[in-house]
């Protein structure tokens, strides 16, 4: 059976220069019809969580979520899974400042301009969302109280905004940004998602 990973680093592989190998074979297998195309991990995360939390099976609904590790991927990208390569609709999120790098890459590979766009990035949309208190709470929930005291002691955060702190701090460790993409949609409870994020799992 068609494994969703192994068609992600199948085509890792192919944007990274190497050959197409089995993209086409596997994307059928798993009845691709559309790609999203992610800057990064931390927002797969986020949409990953977000699907679930709506009891949503991308996967099966012939969806693959994808990382390009960068914005400035997107044309390679957009050129391998949508018309020119194998012929996927083409969705996406993206950060403001990167806005014109997804033009580019969809103009490019002749697909309808279809993605949503962050004010500042997708961390920024779920700190306004939730509220810097509700974020506080999951920082503490996730016994890093300490590490979040001793970061807002620098000196270079004295006098920022408390969004600015998290946003920042949610950079400052490997792996961490990563893991709260998906503890900040959990942390929602009821609420809704930010627009940009509801809006690319409400097109899907």
């Amino acid at each position: 059976m068609a494994d969703m990973d192994a068609f992600r680093d199948e085509i890792a592989r192919w944007a990274a220069g190497g050959a197409p190998g089995t993209a086409a074979e596997l994307a059928a297998d798993l009845g691709l019809r559309t790609a999203v195309l992610l800057e990064g991990p931390s927002d797969l995360a986020a949409v990953e969580a977000l699907a679930a939390r709506e009891d949503r099976d991308l996967t099966a609904e012939g969806v693959a979520v994808v990382s390009m590790g960068g914005a400035m991927s997107v044309g390679r990208f957009a050129g391998l899974l949508g018309p020119p390569g194998l012929g996927l609709r083409l969705t996406g999120l993206c950060d403001a400042r990167e806005e014109p790098f997804y033009d580019r890459g969809w103009q490019r590979a002749g697909a309808v301009r279809d993605f949503h766009v962050c004010v500042a990035d997708l961390e920024d949309e779920m700190i306004r969302a939730l509220g810097p208190e509700r974020v506080e709470e999951v920082i503490r929930a996730e016994d890093e109280l300490r590490p979040w005291q001793t970061f807002l002691a620098q000196p270079a955060q004295h006098g920022r905004p408390r969004e600015q702190q998290l946003r920042r701090f949610l950079s400052t460790k490997k792996g961490r940004k990563i893991r709260y993409g998906s503890l900040l949609v959990q942390a929602l409870d009821g609420g809704g998602p930010p627009a940009p994020l509801a809006g690319l799992l409400a097109g899907l």
